[in-house]
């Protein structure tokens, strides 16, 4: 859970972010500048075709490598699609650090962050049925739940919320570990938290990352429809275009359905990894509740960008970006956009959450690529190799 910088969104706070680490465990994005502790790396694994085995690794496989050799990633995945449709996966490391078991080839993971275009594409979509008014105020919907020292769902839209522009206060860094890996939350509750705190900014005023904007956003989709959230993502976007590996993991449920690399978290940064692969994710809810694989994440952002899931009108608001700082990330409604260093941009989000990473997108051109890790990056140099892993899979 952290905020665009560097890499793709993370959470909005570091200092807290940096004392509880588990912020990431709700959410989903955000660039952590810290010290990667010592992890003996697993021998890389490659899980192409054999014939391009014995031509030597490629760029991406090399890629994959360099996380876990030299930036301890326990294991890193991948799912590359080119212009002409071909798709190709990759493992790295090992996928499970106890029983050196290898890792399954496209395997589940907590996908974070990523949750957030999935539910910004449902309040696009009830956009488009003239059921939600992008620049009404969230107290249209919600009336009177959004209060607080500078804050007032009277002044706050609905884009606001879509756009990280609110100003409203993040909860996530007010959770410890072991609260947000064992503890069922109710989505009102994580509002309550982020209420007690005063606003960030003026709403509309500067850009800044809050995994409570999604929260808003979710309860606003269950207002207005009478169904719950994870109801209506699955029935307008995962059953409609054949998400066959990913959902909205149940109340209570800590375990992952499919074969999956085991996660593994550091708390305090500087200590040992440990395994998280097992949590509850209500802390993330609409903001980074969701379960998914790379070839998934690619199916689902490709459908997107060629508008089977939205309007164009709703899509062209959705690619409608403001800048992230100077890190040349450019933030939509629940989309970013990153230039790319053989030209042109790719859509996305990417999301952290406690024992996982996951980075990538698609471009115009019908190119699509995911890279997901096994432990949420602390060092700078392995932000930097996730994000040219992405780079590295779309520019090939």
């Amino acid at each position: 859970m952290r905020s665009p910088t560097e890499q793709s969104p993370r959470s909005a706070t570091r200092q807290g972010a940096r004392r509880r680490r588990a912020v990431s465990a709700a959410a989903a994005l955000a660039v952590g500048v810290m010290t990667l502790g010592v992890l003996a790396p697993p021998v890389a694994s490659d899980s192409v075709a054999p014939a391009a085995a014995a031509a030597g690794p490629d760029a991406v496989q090399r890629a994959l490598n360099t996380l876990v050799r030299d930036d301890g990633m326990p294991a890193a995945l991948a799912s590359v699609k080119d212009r002409n449709g071909r798709t190709r996966t990759y493992t790295a490391g090992v996928g499970d650090l106890t029983t050196g078991a290898k890792v399954p080839r496209d395997g589940q993971v907590r996908i974070g962050s990523n949750t957030k275009a999935f539910t910004a594409v449902v309040v696009l979509q009830l956009v488009g049925e003239g059921k939600i008014d992008l620049d009404a105020f969230v107290d249209t919907y919600l009336p009177g739940l959004v209060r607080g020292e500078g804050i007032d769902g009277n002044r706050i839209t609905v884009r606001h919320l879509l756009q990280h522009t609110s100003g409203l206060p993040e909860y996530g860094v007010h959770l410890d570990d072991d609260e947000i890996r064992n503890r069922y939350f109710e989505p009102r509750e994580l509002l309550d938290l982020a209420l007690e705190h005063p606003a960030d900014a003026e709403p509309g005023k500067t850009w800044g990352y809050s995994n409570t904007n999604y929260v808003l956003a979710g309860l606003i989709v269950q207002k207005v429809t009478g169904r719950p959230l994870a109801e209506e993502m699955d029935r307008r976007i995962i059953q409609r275009i054949g998400l066959r590996h990913t959902y909205f993991p149940a109340p209570g449920e800590m375990t992952l359905r499919e074969p999956h690399p085991r996660g593994y978290h550091r708390s305090p940064e500087d200590g040992p990894l440990r395994d998280f692969t097992e949590m509850d994710p209500s802390a993330g809810w609409a903001a980074g509740q969701l379960i998914s694989t790379n070839s998934d994440l690619n199916r689902f952002f490709t459908a997107l960008l060629a508008g089977r899931l939205l309007p164009a009108a709703q899509l062209a608001e959705m690619r409608t970006t403001v800048p992230v700082g100077t890190s040349g990330l450019r933030y939509g409604l629940g989309l970013t956009s990153r230039t790319l260093s053989c030209g042109g941009v790719y859509w996305g989000h990417g999301g952290d959450i406690a024992g996982y990473e996951t980075r990538g997108g698609v471009t115009d051109d019908g190119r699509a690529a995911n890279v997901a890790v096994t432990s949420i990056p602390t060092d700078e140099a392995a932000v930097r190799h996730v994000s040219e892993a992405v780079d590295t899979a779309l520019c090939g």
